[in-house]
């Protein structure tokens, strides 16, 4: 298989990027933020489901590490599968966040562009829940 065309997709987090790597690892966290999992995510055995309009896609997630790793293989209803790395990385006292996307074979221009903004839109939730969160700790 040919590479793909990727795209980094980041945003800068003023949280402890700990804080921020233990909230996105802990995946039951995950429809709080990641629009496409509106209805959440359910354990099923060392994988998760989660459902779409297309029938549940299965989830996998790297396992718990200190290097801020929150990738997942998503294995969508028709069998085929979709690596997706996902980073947190110190960046002085906040965090980093990255998602490699992958243009998907097949995957026209314009809907890669509309994934990159769908992924985009995701890290803006997850900053801003992650810094109100911040604020509400040290104010409380």
């Amino acid at each position: 298989m040919a590479t793909l065309e990727a795209k980094i997709v980041h945003t800068t987090i003023d949280r402890d990027w700990r804080e921020v790597y233990a909230f996105m690892a802990k995946h039951e966290n995950m429809h709080r933020w990641a629009s496409g999992l509106s209805s959440g995510l359910t354990r099923d055995g060392e994988d998760w489901l989660a459902p779409g309009p297309l029938g549940d896609a299965r989830v996998r997630f790297a396992p718990d590490n200190d290097f801020g790793v929150v990738d997942h293989l998503v294995t969508l209803a028709d069998g085929s599968e979709v690596n997706n790395a996902l980073r947190v990385v110190p960046n002085g006292d906040g965090a980093e966040v990255m998602f490699t996307l992958l243009r998907q074979p097949g995957m026209s221009a314009e809907q890669f562009a509309g994934d990159a903004g769908w992924v985009a839109k995701d890290l803006a939730t997850l900053k801003s829940l992650m810094e109100s969160e911040k604020d509400r700790v040290k104010n409380g």
